[in-house]
C-alpha cells in the first residue's frame, strides 16, 4: 500500500471520495436511488452524480482526477451530496485543484518563531503553551508544556514533532488518557495538511516512518479522515500529578498561517486546576539553580 501523500495526486482525490461515499447508507441519502444487490458499502458513483446534479461520466472523471478545471459550484454540489463538513469540503477543494509538482523544488525554508513569541510563551509560567508548524512540528514550547508532554528541546530538530511523539514515544500511550481519540485526530490533522501541502517531502518521510512502525497509524491513514484542531479538551494521566482535563485553544498566527499557538487551561477551582498548579510549581523548582536561595 502506498502511504506517502505526494506521488499520486489523483489517487488521493479518488480514495478520499470513495471513503466519503462509503460512509453514507443509500437509505439515508434522501433520493430514489438504485435498489438491488450492492457490491460496495455506501453510495455508488452514479448515485453521487444523481444527488449532485451532474452526469455520471462527469463525476467519474472528477473522482479519477481528470477534471482539473472543475468549478466551485460542482465541488459544492458534490460536498453536499456526500454530506461533507466544512473541513472535509476545504480538503476536497484542495485535492480537486492540486497540480503536479514540476521540476526541482527549492529546499523548504526552516520555520522560525519570532523572539517576541518565544517571550510570550515564557511569560505564561502557569499555562502550557507551544507553537506548532508544518507537519505538527513543535517549533517552540514553554517549560510547562514540556513538563506536560516531553522535553522537545532535548530531541534532534527533526524529531520535535507531535505525531512522532504520540505514535513513537512509549510514554505517550500512558500520558494521553484517551490515546486512540488523540492519535486518530493527529492522523486526520496530517491528512488535512497533506491536502494543503501535497509536495512536502518531509511529510512523505514522516508518514512513511509512522506507517512502518505503527499498525494503527497505517489503518487510520487509509481512512482519509481530516480534522483541524481549533479548540477542545484533552485528557491526561501525568506521572507526577495524576489526571488532568485541559481545554486547548489554537490561534493561527496572522503573518504565517502554517504556525499556530496552542494554549492549555484548566477549569478554575477544578481538580485539574490544582494538578496543573502543582505541575507548574514542580517545573519552576526543577528549573531553579541548585545554589539559589529557596
Amino acid at each position: 500500500m502506498n502511504t506517502t501523500p505526494g506521488p499520486e495526486p489523483h489517487a488521493e482525490l479518488r480514495d478520499f471520495l470513495r471513503s466519503r461515499r462509503a460512509r453514507i447508507h443509500p437509505e439515508e441519502a434522501g433520493a430514489a436511488l438504485h435498489a438491488g444487490r450492492r457490491r460496495v458499502p455506501g453510495l455508488r458513483r452514479e448515485e453521487v452524480a444523481q444527488l449532485a446534479g451532474v452526469s455520471v461520466d462527469y463525476y467519474v472523471r472528477l473522482e479519477r482526477g481528470r477534471n482539473p478545471n472543475v468549478s466551485a459550484d460542482v465541488l459544492d454540489a458534490v460536498a453536499r451530496a456526500l454530506r461533507l463538513d466544512a473541513t472535509e469540503r476545504a480538503h476536497l477543494f484542495n485535492l480537486a485543484r492540486r497540480r503536479p509538482a514540476r521540476g526541482r523544488r527549492a529546499a523548504e525554508r526552516p520555520q522560525r518563531v519570532r523572539p517576541g513569541l518565544r517571550r510570550i510563551l515564557d511569560a505564561l509560567p502557569g499555562t502550557p503553551a507551544m507553537i506548532l508548524g508544518h507537519r505538527l512540528d513543535v517549533l517552540a514550547a514553554n517549560s510547562l508544556a514540556q513538563a506536560l508532554y516531553t522535553d522537545f528541546d532535548a530531541l534532534p530538530h527533526r524529531d520535535r514533532n507531535l505525531a512522532r511523539f504520540i505514535f513513537l514515544d512509549p510514554t505517550a500511550r500512558d500520558l494521553l488518557a484517551d490515546w486512540e481519540r488523540a492519535a486518530r485526530g493527529t492522523v486526520a490533522a496530517l491528512r488535512l495538511y497533506a491536502g494543503r501541502h501535497p509536495h512536502d517531502p518531509r511529510l512523505s518521510e514522516l508518514v512513511g516512518q509512522l506507517s512502518v512502525h505503527d499498525e494503527d497509524f497505517r489503518q487510520w491513514w487509509a481512512d482519509h479522515d481530516v480534522h483541524e484542531y481549533t479548540h477542545g479538551t484533552k485528557l491526561y494521566r501525568h506521572p507526577l500529578v495524576g489526571e488532568l482535563a485541559l481545554e486547548y485553544e489554537s490561534l493561527t498566527l496572522p503573518d504565517d498561517p502554517d504556525q499556530a499557538l496552542y494554549l492549555y487551561t484548566a477549569e478554575p477551582g477544578s481538580p485539574s486546576d490544582s494538578a496543573l498548579r502543582l505541575l507548574a510549581a514542580w517545573t519552576m523548582d526543577a528549573g531553579r539553580p541548585t545554589d539559589a536561595p529557596s
